[in-house]
């Protein structure tokens, strides 16, 4: 991906920002020394490291919406400009990416990241400064929580815990379950909690709750646990990364019964690692390339033109969202001061995205459908549509 990431990186911006980190950075007005011309937005993201396809497919669809944007005119004439830095997937280099693109990018907002740890870190920098931060995918609760500059455009994990135990139990026909998670990651804690509350609520069982933490690669002693349970199904709430392996060793042990995952597991590379043993396994997610929806089909069409027939997954579904969201915030705002603009995505209501139809509630969390989709294949296959329950259900 050397082509990505030289578009990716702004070589000026790298010098003068390390240099500025290994001294300490001095305070800063948030918005001085902006450029006139143009409208500079952040986005920090994993474009290397074990979960580099997240990265670098928010990039794709954020960068595709940019383009549309742009070409219709822009913003009031000015063109957005955007700025990539890649967090390597770790905590503390996503603060020292967002405080960079604020302090000497001088960003009018950021996007980003997709893991919630990172982007509780970087939200952190954003509140601080007072500038604007959309997450395109991070579901943990904690992200938006406590802090009026930090949005998102996707479900949160009590919801995405709510559909995948709604879609054992009643699809599936589940009476018990095992769960196998990553106890390291916030992310796969939090659906964990909320699947197995709301699978017990439906009147399910759960009978073995596993952890591991990431990086690992044996998690035979977890799966002979879990085994031992007899389980209907197991959830496996981590990352792409570590969901091919269970499913490649879970198969070994003799377990047939079918995985269930959240949107972490949302990669091309998941069918590539976890081959076979991944067929037939199920996940939430945001939305699904082959569901019966225009918005969706004119997205699809339009990213396999742009990115050499790639056919784009849910991270870059919801960078996509995230710039058009971000580009009808900037269009309604009154000015580009970090405040007029926090008050303009706090604004957003009924915007028909690509992931749905989005409204930004009163902790700043979208309130939107999910999907569940099926490896067939090697490819995740629409298969159910679950509203939040204080919607009615749409056919």
């Amino acid at each position: 991906m050397a082509s990505l990431w030289s578009r990716v990186t702004r070589r000026s911006a790298v010098g003068i920002g390390l240099a500025a980190l290994s001294v300490g950075l001095l305070p800063v007005i948030a918005g001085a020394g902006r450029p006139a011309d143009k409208i500079l937005v952040g986005h920090y993201a994993s474009m290397t490291g074990k979960e580099a396809t997240f990265g670098q497919s928010t990039d794709n669809g954020l960068r595709l919406a940019i383009d549309e944007i742009n070409a219709a005119g822009g913003i009031n004439g000015k063109k957005i400009e955007i700025i990539t830095y890649d967090t390597k997937g770790e905590s503390a280099e996503a603060g020292k990416a967002v405080t960079r693109l604020i302090t000497q990018d001088k960003v009018v907002a950021v996007i980003g990241e997709v893991a919630s740890g990172l982007s509780i870190a970087g939200g952190a920098v954003c509140q601080q400064y007072q500038v604007p931060m959309i997450s395109p995918s991070s579901t943990n609760p904690r992200v938006t929580m406590g802090r009026d500059f930090v949005f998102r455009v996707c479900f949160i994990d009590p919801f995405q815990g709510f559909v995948v135990a709604k879609f054992a139990r009643e699809n599936l026909k589940a009476a018990s379950a095992a769960i196998l998670y990553d106890q390291s990651a916030p992310y796969s804690k939090g659906l964990r909690d909320e699947f197995k509350k709301n699978f017990e609520k439906m009147g399910g069982k759960v009978v073995a709750d596993q952890a591991y933490n990431a990086g690992d690669q044996d998690f035979s002693a977890q799966l002979a646990t879990i085994r031992s349970g007899s389980p209907d199904v197991i959830f496996v709430p981590g990352y792409y990364t570590e969901a091919g392996n269970i499913a490649i060793q879970a198969r070994k042990l003799g377990i047939t019964v079918p995985l269930l995952g959240g949107d972490g597991w949302d990669s091309e590379q998941l069918a590539k690692i976890g081959g076979d043993a991944i067929e037939g396994c199920y996940y939430s997610n945001h939305y699904a390339p082959d569901q019966p929806s225009d918005e969706v089909k004119a997205f699809v069409e339009k990213y396999k033109k742009a990115f050499n027939g790639q056919t784009p997954d849910g991270l870059a579904a919801l960078g996509y969202d995230a710039g058009l969201i971000l580009a009808d915030a900037l269009k309604r705002s009154k000015s580009l001061s970090g405040k007029d603009l926090r008050d303009a995505i706090a604004a957003t209501q009924n915007f028909k995205a690509v992931t749905g139809t989005i409204g930004i509630d009163s902790n700043r969390n979208a309130t939107k459908a999910a999907v569940v989709v099926q490896m067939k294949g090697g490819k995740p296959q629409f298969v159910a549509k679950v509203e939040p329950e204080s919607q009615p259900a749409k056919k």
